[in-house]
């Protein structure tokens, strides 16, 4: 009750869904409207694309720095998810499909936790959206180019070894998964991860910023505590930011995987 009253200061104002729709700044009423969400997309993806050229043009046989970063998303992406989910020989053909979309969400995630931008990318359905969308046309093409579309229609519709009055049940479940829910769910599984934690920030470092400046002297000992949990959030925020990438990425060699694949 104390959060919600409203004193001399405005009172602590909780985080909300207008967070994530920011009006436009530049261009506004047109269809170049820019606003923060799109800048801040902008500026981590400029920063992307500045770290890697740079790590690839002082690229030396013993690696600095940055060079040794960039290796190491290389390597994990390559060795970890594409060779041990497709296989050596498929999984070195999406290596680097599967390391941008990591490093990208990645990147996106993590300006959620950066001073001055201060929300996800990926926040927003709209880039969750086309990320997944781009696995859908990199799996379903995988799956054409190795079993033509009739093969790679009869083998994600009709699964092998199942009694053929089973298909009235099987053929429209399998229809949803394969061309609708694994889309679907990627996309949305990322802007919800993201959106939740901007939500518990916004509400830790507010309640942090009503308890001392505005609250009653009894109650100024509780920014603290709402301090310390911002900071263990942001934290956690790291660790989720780095496991949705993970995970996104996992699930498109996944979906890569068996649509390559002769049975499934």
């Amino acid at each position: 009750m104390l959060l919600a009253a409203e004193g001399e200061g405005g009172g602590f104002h909780p985080p909300s869904i207008v967070d994530f729709f920011p009006g436009p700044f530049l261009f506004e009423g047109t269809l170049l409207e820019f606003n923060r969400m799109q800048l801040v997309r902008l500026v981590m993806a400029v920063v992307l694309v500045l770290l890697f050229v740079l790590a690839a043009r002082r690229a030396k046989v013993v690696p600095g720095k940055l060079q040794s970063v960039a290796e190491m998303a290389l390597s994990f992406v390559k060795v970890n998810i594409a060779e041990d989910i497709i296989g050596t020989e498929k999984g070195r053909k999406y290596a680097n499909f599967l390391t941008t979309v990591f490093v990208s969400i990645l990147f996106f995630n993590i300006s959620g936790i950066i001073p001055g931008l201060n929300i996800a990318g990926t926040s927003l359905i709209g880039l969750p959206m086309m990320l997944a969308l781009w696995v859908y046309v990199m799996y379903l093409g995988a799956g054409i180019r190795a079993h033509g579309l009739g093969g790679f229609l009869k083998v994600s519709l009709f699964p092998p070894g199942v009694p053929p009055f089973l298909y009235v049940l099987l053929t429209p479940v399998e229809f949803l998964t394969v061309f609708i829910l694994r889309p679907a769910t990627l996309a949305l599984r990322l802007m919800a991860n993201m959106v939740a934690g901007h939500l518990m920030l916004v509400l830790c470092f507010g309640a942090t910023h009503y308890f001392f400046f505005e609250a009653v002297p009894a109650m100024k000992a509780f920014s603290a505590l709402t301090l310390v949990g911002g900071l263990a959030i942001t934290l956690f925020e790291v660790f989720v930011a780095a496991l949705q990438a993970y995970i996104f990425v996992v699930l498109a060699a996944v979906y890569i995987n068996l649509s390559v694949s002769e049975e499934h």
